[in-house]
């Protein structure tokens, strides 16, 4: 494509969460995003999603420079997908991939946010994947490193911050907790509009431009999802591996 022509020019992949998003995108804009949040699986959805808009766009595989991955926290299914398609056309392409936090690109859809801006994902087990960011200068800049905590846990530790006048809150945890949120917050909030408040890998992408120059990349071989806890099946083989063989008393 010739538009693409010195441009840095990235594929971009979140199927971290419900939402089945890629994109195409350089440094000047989003040449194209499909992003779907449908009663399908990944694995149904993802592949054929990001084969139509490279055949939309006419996309020259030869002018991709790297492939952004939203690496975790997230659903475990939907990180293996999404992992094992960048992995994929990683090693195709040989081109290297950029691990984007799905926190930082869902935080990274508020750009500009004058206050704090805290993405929410539902964890199970009364729980938020979550993390707490705000912009200086343009550049997303990390207050909270993302973590699983309690939903209580997170409202706690933000009426105890002070110095921001503003909270955003965003992600799929939002309608699940919602009522907690508008009960405990003691700080001005204000939750993000429809077109904001889900993964957007156009976002991935975007922020993962900024890694690129950065140097942040790895190659396919290397990338691994980054889950932060164990999945409910590893969690139930350590519980019976626990009881059948107990500590001593």
């Amino acid at each position: 494509m010739s538009e693409m022509d010195h441009q840095t020019t990235i594929i971009a992949i979140d199927s971290s969460g419900l939402v089945a998003s890629v994109a195409v995108l350089t440094q000047e804009k989003v040449i194209a995003e499909y992003s779907v949040d449908y009663k399908k699986t990944h694995s149904q959805t993802l592949v054929p999603m990001l084969r139509e808009i490279t055949e939309m766009i006419e996309l020259d595989m030869a002018d991709v420079d790297a492939i952004a991955i939203a690496k975790g926290p997230g659903s475990f299914t939907g990180l293996r997908i999404g992992s094992a398609t960048a992995k994929g056309l990683g090693f195709a392409l040989d081109k290297p991939l950029i691990p984007v936090g799905t926190l930082a690109g869902l935080a990274y859809n508020a750009y500009g946010h004058g206050g704090w801006i805290v993405p929410v994902m539902d964890a199970r087990r009364e729980q938020v994947y979550t993390g707490i960011y705000r912009f200086d200068g343009g550049e997303l800049v990390t207050v909270m490193e993302q973590d699983a905590l309690g939903i209580e846990e997170l409202i706690e530790k933000i009426n105890a911050m002070t110095g921001e006048s503003h909270v955003l809150f965003l992600g799929d945890a939002v309608p699940v907790y919602k009522d907690k949120i508008e009960a405990g917050m003691k700080v001005p909030f204000a939750f993000a509009p429809p077109h904001m408040n889900r993964q957007r890998a156009a976002s991935v992408g975007a922020l993962a431009l900024t890694y690129y120059r950065e140097g942040k990349i790895e190659s396919a071989d290397a990338h691994r999802p980054e889950y932060i806890r164990k999945s409910s099946a590893e969690r139930e083989l350590e519980g019976k591996k626990n009881a059948d063989h107990p500590a001593d008393a």
